[in-house]
């Protein structure tokens, strides 16, 4: 059976001293059991099956120890940040575009003409470039909205590259579902067209009323998208390629973690990289290698980030993000809850009989405190960490909104070491 040695034993050539495993007969030599293998039947002299065994067992331990390896080091690396992540490249952004249109084929959901002036005169504009003159008439309709219309521009985007836009209405439409958006020029912070958009427009809203008034409604109607619907005239002529330097924003601004970036640039393409701030890193590409391609070598470097200690809260939602790196001097924590209750109760006040009063109502007022008792008091030493304080905290029951207060006590105490932000 498979973990039985063999009956059988073998005379094997040694260097070991007496005392060691089997029994030593001759100069040299000792009778050892040797491993079975995990089928049945007769062992021969050497014993084949039990040396297969051992050599399929080692090399199982040995796949084994190398999984292990494998999956540290493959954690050890998820714990890491690549550089493309935790950074900003200076003028690779976005550029906003905005545009002023209208909106028509509505289903009588459109603006009110009386009270929305500018979508009469758009109107009236848009059907004169058309050759229809319709000034001095009572225009009447209610399928036409006024509408802003947004986009980004990626960077980098060629002329034809078809992006999506947003459409808002801007008067009192009810509804932009099914609507039409017309042509309409998307212009940049410089008043350039950069882009022109045209679509039907998807709210993925739902709107329903009834003859009673009641109504109900899923979602914003009077706002709503059009995926791919700007298409882009003209290109922003960003020459990367040429650049002679670029700066490095970091998101979370942090002098370890920039010098950490400038190590990892440096060890790549050495004296490239300059930290100037806790924010900027600046690049400057050595000779025979344009930024582009310096940028695609460094961004998917890994990099061990730092950030500072820091609680943020929410008083509204009654929530508590607090970073690992929060630590709490010595300080002593004892939390309740005291109950203050009025209660008004109205007395009638009956006159007796032939005395000539009036019946009159007195209030009587009970005022009773009560004070939660039961909770001890904690104390967390010195230098302890995240998981101490909410354990602490979570012994004296303490719900979140009393969790805010207790640590802006902390921190009033000057025992909290780490800032808070109440958002």
């Amino acid at each position: 059976m498979p973990g039985n040695f063999c009956t059988r034993r073998r005379w094997i050539r040694t260097g070991r001293r007496p005392g060691g495993r089997g029994s030593l007969t001759l100069k040299g030599f000792f009778r050892q059991p040797v491993w079975h293998g995990p089928r049945k039947g007769e062992c021969g002299f050497h014993c084949l099956e039990g040396v297969l065994m051992f050599r399929r067992s080692r090399a199982f331990c040995l796949a084994l120890a190398g999984a292990l390896v494998l999956a540290s080091a493959a954690g050890q690396a998820e714990a890491r940040s690549r550089i493309k992540d935790i950074v900003e490249f200076e003028g690779v952004r976005d550029n906003m575009l905005v545009g002023y249109g209208l909106v028509v084929g509505l289903n009588g959901t459109g603006d009110s003409l009386r009270n929305a002036p500018f979508t009469r005169q758009s109107l009236e504009a848009m059907l004169e470039r058309l050759g229809v003159n319709i000034r001095e008439t009572n225009l009447n309709t209610k399928n036409v909205a006024a509408v802003m219309v947004t986009a980004r521009l990626p960077p980098f985007t060629t002329a034809g590259a078809p992006i999506d836009a947003t459409v808002s209405a801007m008067g009192d439409a009810k509804s932009l579902l099914g609507g039409t958006l017309l042509v309409t020029p998307l212009m940049g912070a410089n008043g350039e067209a950069y882009a022109v958009a045209q679509g039907t427009v998807q709210t993925g809203a739902v709107s329903a009323g009834g003859a009673s008034g009641s109504s109900i409604t899923k979602g914003v109607p009077t706002a709503g998208r059009i995926a791919g619907g700007a298409i882009v005239e003209r290109e922003l002529g960003f020459q990367l390629a040429s650049m002679p330097q670029m700066r490095m924003t970091l998101r979370n601004p942090d002098f370890t973690t920039a010098r950490r970036v400038a190590e990892a640039v440096n060890g790549v393409y050495p004296g490239s990289a300059v930290v100037e701030n806790p924010t900027i890193i600046t690049l400057r590409p050595p000779v025979g290698v344009n930024m582009v391609a310096m940028i695609s070598r460094i961004e998917n470097l890994a990099v061990d980030t730092d950030e500072p200690a820091k609680v943020v809260i929410d008083e509204v939602a009654g929530v508590i993000v607090m970073g690992e790196n929060v630590r709490i001097s010595t300080v002593a924590i004892a939390q309740g809850n005291l109950t203050i209750r009025v209660q008004e109760t109205p007395a009638v006040s009956q006159p007796n009989a032939f005395s000539q009063g009036q019946t009159t109502v007195t209030p009587m007022s009970s005022v009773d405190v009560e004070e939660e008792k039961g909770r001890q008091l904690i104390t967390l030493r010195n230098g302890a960490s995240l998981s101490s304080l909410v354990a602490g905290l979570n012994t004296l029951g303490v719900t979140p909104r009393d969790m805010i207060s207790i640590l802006q006590a902390i921190k009033a105490a000057g025992a909290l070491q780490a800032d808070i932000e109440v958002m």
